[in-house]
């Protein structure tokens, strides 16, 4: 810079433009009160991104790694008949109803939810032969 009063020049240039707050040191508003609600949105923050990251961690289900977020601790994805383990949305319905698949469902269940409510499960030896 060839004139040392180029700085006080922009800077009241900037003052007459944007105001006299766009030349203001930051520190210069910045108090007890402000750090205090800095510091609690700073742990808002940091608790949202445990959060996040928790959901992001991948669980090992016999052998397949699958994203936290993915499963719900209220959903048992696997079939009491087969020990499937189901990814397909369709089985949904069979799971929260007969936690059973589609497939046992259509095997053992269909025509038969009486029998199924009553607490009859097919024997380990059945099941596998379907």
């Amino acid at each position: 810079m060839k004139d040392p009063n180029e700085i006080v020049k922009i800077e009241k240039a900037i003052a007459q433009k944007y105001g006299e707050e766009a030349i203001l040191n930051p520190k210069h508003l910045w108090n007890e009160e402000k750090e205090k609600e800095y510091i609690e949105q700073l742990k808002e923050l940091s608790k949202k991104d445990n959060n996040i990251s928790e959901r992001d961690q991948k669980i090992n289900i016999d052998g397949l790694f699958i994203s936290k977020k993915l499963l719900t601790k209220d959903s048992n994805r696997t079939c009491s008949v087969c020990s499937a383990y189901s990814f397909d949305p369709k089985d949904d319905l069979y799971m929260n109803r007969y936690e059973c698949c589609k497939k046992c469902y259509v095997n053992w269940v269909e025509d038969r939810e009486g029998r199924w409510k009553a607490g009859w499960r097919p024997s380990e030896s059945e099941a596998n032969k379907k």
